[in-house]
């Protein structure tokens, strides 16, 4: 069984996000910690990333959200450890019109395919994300693309619970890796 690390993104997912909710179900998944989640700085994310890739046993599947899947973007081209893949989920377009202010050093993430296999799931009404950029995302990353329809910013504020559709579509991904 591969390891599994979350990355949340701006805020670190709250009580009521999927990702804390599936974290809660499932004790061997585990989540990365960077210094700040309010004051998010990229070289201090892909530190905290670097150092529990490392902790890992296996070469570990990384279940991001917003600005996490930044963080993926940047951190591929210069990363020093080996992922079994990404799943990505609500990547924030940073030259939307709602682009989060707090997370400058995030914005421009290298727009080139990453080297591991990945799927991204994106929703038809997230603020911080247009379907086009997305789906752009997607082919650029050279992920596999998921709609699943206006389901906002696919968080807590989003009123999923723990997703059981998420957690269909990650382990079908999860079962495409093995």
């Amino acid at each position: 069984m591969n390891d599994i690390i979350m990355l949340p993104g701006l805020g670190g997912s709250g009580e009521s996000h999927w990702q804390t909710l599936w974290e809660r179900q499932d004790p061997s998944i585990r989540r990365f910690q960077p210094s700040s989640w309010d004051r998010p700085m990229l070289t201090d994310w892909i530190g905290a990333l670097e150092r529990e890739i490392a902790a890992s046993q296996t070469p570990p599947i990384l279940i991001a959200h917003s600005l996490a899947c930044q963080l993926i973007a940047h951190w591929a081209p210069i990363r020093k450890a080996a992922i079994l893949g990404a799943f990505l989920v609500a990547p924030p377009e940073p030259t939307g019109e709602i682009y989060l202010a707090e997370a400058g050093s995030f914005a421009h993430p290298p727009r080139q395919r990453l080297p591991f296999p990945t799927q991204l799931v994106a929703s038809t009404d997230d603020p911080f994300c247009s379907l086009d950029y997305a789906r752009d995302s997607a082919e650029i990353w050279g992920s596999s693309f998921v709609d699943i329809g206006p389901r906002g910013h696919i968080n807590g504020a989003s009123g999923l619970g723990d997703w059981p559709e998420g957690k269909a579509i990650f382990e079908r991904f999860r079962a495409e890796l093995r």
